[in-house]
C-alpha cells in the first residue's frame, strides 16, 4: 500500500445526496403530518431508529457497543487501534414537535464521513468512532443532555436511570423494554478529540449568507425561579394608588430582564419563558405571579454581572409591607469555550473548500458542552431557515448540510494521523 498525505486527500468530498436520502429515512420513523418529527427518547421510535443507524454502521465494518445510559458508540479500526478515537456524533430523539435535523444531522454527517473513507479504501491511523447520545432533548426525560452528561460525570448513572417520564416509567425500565441497556461501562477512555454538526437553530448564518459556523463555545446560563407576591383584591372597588399588584411589578422585571441582555451585548441573552398568575381571573387584581429567568452570556463575568443586575432589579422594585419579590438560582451552566486547535481545524477545512466562515457563539445546549469537559471538542453549524428549530417546519438546503460534512470530514481527518489507500488508488 502507498501511504497517503493528508494533501492526497484534499480533494476528497462527502456523497451530498446520500447525505440528505438518509436524512429523509430517518425523518420517517417517527414522521408527524406538518412535516416534522416526534421521537421521543427511548421510546420505540427511538429504539427503531437506533436499529437503523447501527445498521448501517455495521454494513461498513463498524463495531457497534452500548453503554449503561444507551450512548451508542460506532467504531471504524484505525491503522493504530489502541490509540484514542477521533469522535463525531449527536442525538435522534426529538421533540414532540421537532424537526428532521436537529441532532439526526451530527449523527449522520459522521454515517457520512465513515461512507465515504470506505467508498475510497482510506484508512486512517486513529480510529473514528460515531456516538448517538442518549435523551439529549430532555423532553421526556429530565435532565436534559442526559447521555452525555453521565459520560462527561456531570450527574451520576443512578440519577439518570432513576428519572422519570410523566407516566412513571423510569429510565432504567424504558432502556430495558427497548434493549438498549448495555453492557458497557460509562466512559473511563480517552478521547483524542470530539467534533459535533449541528444546524445552527439560530439567524446569524442565513443573515450574512455564510455557509459554515466555527463554533468558539457555548453560552453560560443561569436560570432563576421569581416570585412577586402582592394582594389580590376586587378590580372594581379598589382604587389604583391603593393597589398591590403583582402583575404589574412583574412587567417591570420583565422588561429589566430584557434590558440586562441589551446592556450585556452582543451575547447577552434575557428570556422569562413561564408565567403563572394568581388567581388569574377577569376580575380580581393578581396578587402572585411566579415566572422564570433564563440569563445567558459568554463568559462567567458577563453572566456575573447580569446575575448583579438581576439581583438589584428585585431590590429596586420591592417594597415592604406592600410587594415582596424573591428569587432563587434553578441552574448553572458555566459558559464552555471549545479547544481552539479544533477550531482552527473547521476554519481550515473550510478555508480549503472554498466555503465562506464565521466564528460564532452556540446560544443552545449541546452534547458538546460536557464533552468539552473530558475532551478537545468544537462544534460546526451549518445554516436552518429563518433560524428555526425544536419546530416540525424545521428546514436546511441540501448543499449546506453538505458542506457542513464535508468540513467535517477534513477537521477530522487532520486529527486521526496519517492515512493510505491500496496502490489499486493512487497517491496524488
Amino acid at each position: 500500500m502507498k501511504m497517503a498525505t493528508l494533501e492526497s486527500v484534499s480533494a476528497l468530498r462527502v456523497n451530498g445526496d446520500r447525505l440528505w436520502e438518509s436524512l429523509m429515512e430517518l425523518a420517517q420513523i417517527g414522521a408527524t403530518d406538518k412535516g416534522g418529527v416526534c421521537r421521543l427518547a427511548l421510546t420505540d421510535l427511538d429504539r427503531q431508529a437506533r436499529d437503523r443507524v447501527s445498521t448501517w454502521a455495521r454494513e461498513l465494518g463498524c463495531t457497534v457497543r452500548v453503554d449503561a445510559i444507551g450512548n451508542i458508540f460506532m467504531r471504524r479500526a484505525g491503522l493504530r487501534d489502541d490509540l484514542p478515537p477521533v469522535m463525531t456524533g449527536s442525538h435522534i430523539d426529538t421533540q414532540p414537535t421537532g424537526g428532521k435535523f436537529d441532532g439526526n444531522y451530527g449523527v449522520l454527517s459522521g454515517i457520512e464521513v465513515l461512507r465515504t473513507l470506505h467508498d475510497h479504501g482510506i484508512e486512517t491511523e486513529a480510529p473514528i468512532e460515531v456516538v448517538v447520545w442518549t435523551n439529549e432533548e430532555g423532553s421526556r426525560f429530565v435532565p436534559v443532555m442526559m447521555g452525555s452528561g453521565v459520560y462527561a460525570g456531570a450527574f451520576t448513572l443512578d440519577h439518570a436511570l432513576n428519572a422519570t417520564d410523566r407516566e412513571g416509567i423510569s429510565v432504567r425500565q424504558a432502556l430495558n423494554d427497548i434493549g438498549y441497556s448495555g453492557p458497557e461501562p460509562i466512559g473511563g477512555r480517552d478521547v483524542a478529540a470530539y467534533f459535533e454538526a449541528h444546524i445552527e437553530q439560530g439567524p446569524i448564518l442565513e443573515a450574512k449568507n455564510i455557509t459554515i459556523g466555527a463554533v468558539a463555545g457555548a453560552l453560560g446560563q443561569r436560570w432563576y425561579d421569581v416570585v412577586i407576591t402582592g394582594q389580590e383584591a376586587h378590580a372594581g372597588p379598589t382604587p389604583m394608588e391603593l393597589r398591590r399588584d403583582a402583575l404589574l411589578v412583574a412587567a417591570d422585571v420583565i422588561r429589566a430582564v430584557n434590558r440586562i441582555a441589551l446592556d450585556h451585548a452582543p451575547h447577552g441573552r434575557g428570556t422569562v419563558g413561564c408565567i403563572d398568575n394568581f388567581p388569574n381571573s377577569r376580575n380580581v387584581i393578581p396578587g402572585r405571579v411566579s415566572l422564570t429567568v433564563d440569563l445567558r452570556a459568554a463568559d462567567d463575568a458577563t453572566l456575573d454581572s447580569m446575575a448583579a443586575a438581576l439581583e438589584q432589579t428585585v431590590k429596586d422594585l420591592s417594597e415592604p409591607g406592600k410587594i415582596n419579590i424573591q428569587s432563587k438560582e434553578v441552574v448553572y451552566f458555566p459558559p464552555q469555550p471549545f479547544e481552539p486547535r479544533l477550531i482552527q481545524a473547521i476554519r481550515d477545512g473550510a478555508t480549503t473548500l472554498g466555503l465562506d466562515h464565521l466564528d460564532v457563539i452556540s446560544g443552545a445546549g449541546h452534547d458538546a458542552v460536557y464533552m468539552a469537559r473530558v475532551t478537545p471538542t468544537a462544534m460546526i453549524f451549518v445554516p436552518c431557515k429563518d433560524g428555526i428549530s425544536h419546530n416540525e417546519i424545521e428546514d436546511a438546503q441540501p448543499d449546506h448540510l453538505e458542506a457542513g460534512c464535508n468540513v467535517l470530514l477534513h477537521a477530522m481527518l487532520r486529527c486521526c494521523g496519517a492515512v493510505r489507500r491500496p496502490a489499486a488508488i493512487p497517491a496524488d
